[in-house]
This record gives structure tokens, C-alpha cells and sequence, in this order.
């Protein structure tokens, strides 16, 4: 259902290793000898994507071209880049570098290394169907709402309750335009409202107002916060 279109990668590697508590980037720590983010990008190397943008920290550009992109031989990666403060800098860096003839943008954090060709596959196939959307899975746990004072005020259906999940996938120009929209309302957001930006499908939502669908994803699909997720990184990929 994708063929005939040109889709373009982009991993956002531009995270810090505060929760970690270590003094490497997380996204560069290793797992089974070889940095995180080496996984993503083998997993979309490896997918009928056509083309890979990298984002990642200005000192450590040369890192990941060197030690990551030309020592384990991974193609399609045309562009590799610094991102910005923020995370939504980091996505718009990555958007502008992508070619302008891509017709859809996968958008996937470092952090999730879990990350597999044939889920990667179905976003591919969902956007194309669906529109803009990013992976999720039902949400397990009850959740609920608190107040400043960790009182509960409220528990939402958990029926109706998905964990939101990376890849991301939107059609290229929507999420350019989004995005362009942000940068120009920027100096006047107030520090709740950009906090609030947490991901792409806030930027498409909050400034494109365009409906955004969940994708099924994937439980192993986990995003490594802890030295805790390190271990069950490792045991997922090597099941993988």
C-alpha cells in the first residue's frame, strides 16, 4: 500500500542521560556493545523507507557519522544534524533537512531501540490509509487524574485510554506547515503551553488542528528512561 511514495526517517538522538544517572547520553549507551541508537537506525535501514535524518547534539555529530553511521556500514542516512533546546526544535530541524519530495515523515525516539521493520512496516501502511497517526497500545493500568495536592479527581474510562508511542507518522506537508506555525507563535506561548508540546502529534493537533489516529504498536516496543529499561532493552532485542 506504500509503494510509490517516498517516505522519509527521522530519529531524534538529541537526549541527555539525567535519569539515567550516567554520564553518557542515553541514546549512546550501549546495549549488546553497541550504542542505543544503533538500533533504530538499523531498524529503518533496513525497512522500505527511502531516505534517514538523524538529530542529534552539535558534539556529537562527528560520533555518530564515524562510530555509528560509517563504522557499521548503515545506508540511507543522507543527512545528519544538530537539533535544538527543545524537542519540538529537534522535530523541525529534522523536518526542514528531509527532502522536500517526501510525501510522509516517520518521526521515532533513540530511546525506543525496540523499534522492528515490520512495525515500522505498519505505520508505513496506516499512514497511507488512515493519515496522520503514531503507534500506540492500550493503556494496562488504571489511570487517574490528581490535583495539586495528589488528591484523585478523576479516573477516565481506561477503555478509551492508549500510551502514546514513536514511530510518529504524518504526511509531510502537514507536518511541516505545523510546524512552521509553532516557531511563528513561539515568543508569545507562555511556559505551560510549550511544555505542553511534548511530541509531534501535539504540533499537528495544536496548530494544524487535523485529526491524528493511534496505530496499533507494540508492548516491546519500550522507551529506555532508567538504568532498569537498559536490562529489558537487552532481553527484547535479543529475543528480536
Amino acid at each position: 500500500m506504500y509503494k510509490g511514495y517516498y517516505f522519509t526517517a527521522i530519529i531524534l538522538a538529541g537526549g541527555s542521560g539525567k535519569r539515567m544517572k550516567s554520564n553518557i547520553a542515553k541514546q549512546f549507551i550501549c546495549l549488546h556493545g553497541r550504542p542505543m541508537v544503533y538500533y533504530s537506525l538499523r531498524a529503518f535501514a533496513e525497512s522500505p523507507v527511502d531516505s534517514i535524518v538523524l538529530v542529534t547534539s552539535k558534539e556529537h555529530l562527528e560520533f555518530c557519522q564515524k562510530e555509528i553511521v560509517d563504522k557499521y556500514k548503515i545506508p540511507k542516512v543522507i543527512n545528519i544534524l544538530s537539533g535544538g533546546k527543545e524537542r519540538y526544535h529537534s522535530s523541525i530541524h529534522g523536518v526542514l533537512a528531509s527532502p522536500q519530495d517526501s510525501d510522509y515523515l516517520l518521526i521515532h525516539d533513540s530511546a525506543r531501540p525496540c523499534i522492528t521493520k515490520e512495525l515500522i512496516m505498519n505505520c508505513m501502511e496506516s499512514v497511507v490509509k488512515q493519515g496522520n497517526g503514531t503507534t500506540a497500545v492500550k493503556a494496562v493500568d488504571t489511570t487517574c487524574q490528581v490535583d495539586e495536592e495528589g488528591r484523585i479527581i478523576h479516573i477516565p474510562n481506561r477503555n478509551h485510554l492508549w500510551s502514546i508511542q514513536t514511530p510518529q507518522c504524518f504526511k509531510y506537508k502537514d507536518i511541516k506547515k505545523a510546524h512552521e506555525r509553532l516557531m511563528k507563535q513561539e515568543s508569545v506561548m507562555s511556559k505551560a503551553e510549550k511544555e505542553a508540546i511534548t511530541d509531534d502529534v501535539a504540533v499537528v493537533r495544536n496548530f494544524l488542528k487535523k485529526e491524528v489516529y493511534v496505530f496499533e504498536g507494540s508492548y516491546d516496543n519500550i522507551k529506555v528512561t532508567n538504568p532498569v529499561d537498559v536490562a529489558k532493552a537487552e532481553e527484547t532485542l535479543k529475543k528480536q
